[in-house]
């Protein structure tokens, strides 16, 4: 009896010491020298504030506001194989693609740098997968974090198929459609937009401020066309040589030889000048004038001008001068009408078909640039009326970029949008909705 309780002891302590000896080459996970996460950090820009901002995205189930130019800061429970450290095994999806990084690795720390911004307002899944190794053996158990961006998520826009360039002026003057990137940005800002996120949109100076990009002429001429921006002026201090108010020129390519948009000195006013293809291969301008108390066909107007919304000067200047205004221009081809929409709502239209029998604007087909050098170039310019390459108006005080009290540009300018195609008035409509800050 006495050596069946030996032999039950010894049964017992070998149990006990085989326990032990699992528990020493396990983690708390329970897998054999199994490597685990002990935190995941992203740090970077708060797009409000410009402070750093840290966001946790280990602790939280689906982290937001999570900083677009964020380092994600993995932290293993112990040191990892570097050769492991590859974007095979580690991946971060916005949900269509996967976004491109750059990856770190010391001891047991592994930085992830996506290699430019994330997209804002966007869900984005960060998956470390099960081939990480610990150096001294053990496998990562596969770990997946969802988190979204700060900012408000790009805008589909109606007909996006038909947009052929989009600049979003996010901290630079790229194309987001890559097409039409600017060649050149002088004394450009990128400052608050309307959603109050840092260097999100263009700043102009009003004295020589101005971005210029090449190939313009690709972007009008076309027969369906429709542009679509936002703007807000800045009337302080903004005079001519006189000392007097002075309008501005928001954009030009080739002024009216190719399209541009302008502001009235009083801000009683704006209008659009486009050139227009005719059907015998020659082009000629027309103005989209919008002034205040503006007339159509029925109250005085141009025979050819089928609407115009009456308002004060008062109301002009509400959209006009220091304030957020978003400004589209349509062009239907096979109707011939143009159309000019404030804040989403039909303020002008005319239509070609109604000049006059004999006028060769009868047979307007589209639009196309004209521009000729040395005048002009066919550069888009934002901030003056054409690129600093032409010379039309140079003699003009209120012409020439090399003087600062010309018709520059000042204010901000914003989501710039060429689509070869005729948005609706539903269209136009919820365009606005979906980028208006309201």
């Amino acid at each position: 009896m006495k050596k069946l309780k030996f032999f039950g002891v010894l049964l017992f302590i070998a149990g006990m010491t085989t326990f032990i000896s699992c528990d020493d080459d396990d983690d708390d996970d329970g897998g054999p020298n199994q490597v685990t996460i002990s935190s995941i950090i992203a740090t970077g820009t708060d797009l409000q504030t410009g402070d750093q901002n840290t966001v946790d995205l280990n602790e939280a189930t689906a982290a937001t506001d999570v900083p677009v130019d964020a380092v994600i800061a993995v932290t293993f429970s112990r040191s990892v194989d570097p050769t492991t450290i590859t974007e095979s095994n580690i991946t971060l999806n916005n949900g269509t693609s996967n976004v491109d990084i750059d990856l770190a690795s010391s001891g047991s720390m592994v930085n992830i740098s996506p290699s430019g911004e994330m997209e804002r307002g966007t869900q984005h899944t960060l998956t470390l997968s099960g081939s990480i190794q610990a150096e001294d053996g053990g496998n990562l158990a596969s770990v997946t974090r969802n988190f979204t961006t700060a900012g408000r998520k790009d805008v589909v826009p109606p007909q996006v198929e038909n947009m052929i360039a989009y600049w979003k002026f996010d901290g630079d003057a790229s194309d987001e459609m890559g097409m039409y990137d600017a060649s050149a940005e002088v004394s450009v800002d990128y400052a608050e937009d309307r959603f109050g996120q840092l260097g999100s949109t263009a700043q102009f100076d009003g004295d020589e401020s101005i971005i210029e990009v090449p190939n313009g002429d690709a972007l009008i001429d076309t027969d369906d066309f429709t542009i679509s921006f936002w703007m807000k002026t800045n009337s302080e201090n903004h005079v001519n040589a006189e000392g007097n108010p002075i309008g501005h020129f928001v954009l030009g390519l080739g002024a009216f030889m190719g399209i541009q948009f302008e502001i009235f000195d009083d801000y009683h006013g704006a209008k659009f000048a486009i050139s227009y293809e005719l059907e015998n291969g020659d082009a000629e301008s027309e103005d989209m004038w919008f002034p205040a108390e503006a007339t159509d066909n029925t109250t005085g107007g141009w025979q050819g001008w089928t609407f115009a919304r009456s308002v004060s000067p008062e109301q002009m200047e509400l959209w006009l001068k220091d304030n957020w205004l978003h400004v589209v221009y349509t062009y239907d081809a096979s109707e011939k009408i143009a159309s000019l929409y404030y804040d989403g709502e039909i303020m002008k239209t005319f239509d070609f078909d109604l000049w006059p029998d004999d006028a060769p604007k009868r047979t307007v087909v589209g639009l196309k640039y004209r521009g000729a050098e040395p005048d002009v170039v066919n550069e888009l310019a934002f901030g003056f009326v054409h690129s600093r390459a032409g010379t039309m108006w140079d003699s003009e005080p209120w012409g020439s970029y090399d003087l600062p009290t010309a018709k520059h540009f000042k204010g901000m300018l914003d989501d710039v949008r060429i689509f070869h195609a005729t948005l609706t008035d539903e269209e136009v409509e919820q365009l606005f909705s979906d980028e208006s800050p309201q």
